[in-house]
């Protein structure tokens, strides 16, 4: 199966970090999900009945990064990674990228990330 479809960039605000600093101050969180899915029936019908709706799944993503604190962004990254299994059978794959790019470390980054797949 080759069918795919990703969403890039789900910005949402959050608590999660190693450090008491950014339990408290909290931080940008960027969510990127690919994942893939038997999509010919919607690619015929034109109905958002067969296949996922997007926004849900994006609302999904922003209660996951803006619930329960986590220290890690790889257990950030499962949880939704998970959850999104769980909730849509029709999903064959997923994968989750989770950007912490306010991430406290002593040399500048541009970015720092995790990718689990499920």
């Amino acid at each position: 199966m080759a069918d795919r479809i990703e969403i890039k960039g789900i910005k949402s605000f959050g608590y999660h970090g190693v450090f008491e600093s950014e339990n408290i101050a909290g931080q940008d969180f960027f969510v990127d999900i690919a994942f893939e899915l038997d999509l010919s029936r919607a690619s015929v019908t034109d109905d958002v009945s067969d296949t996922v709706n997007y926004a849900e799944i994006i609302d999904l993503v922003v209660e996951e990064v803006t619930g329960d604190r986590v220290a890690l962004i790889e257990k950030l990254a499962a949880r939704i990674a998970d959850r999104i299994k769980n909730s849509y059978s029709q999903i064959v794959t997923v994968s989750v990228t989770v950007h912490k790019p306010q991430a406290p470390v002593k040399a500048q980054v541009r970015d720092i990330s995790v990718t689990i797949n499920r």
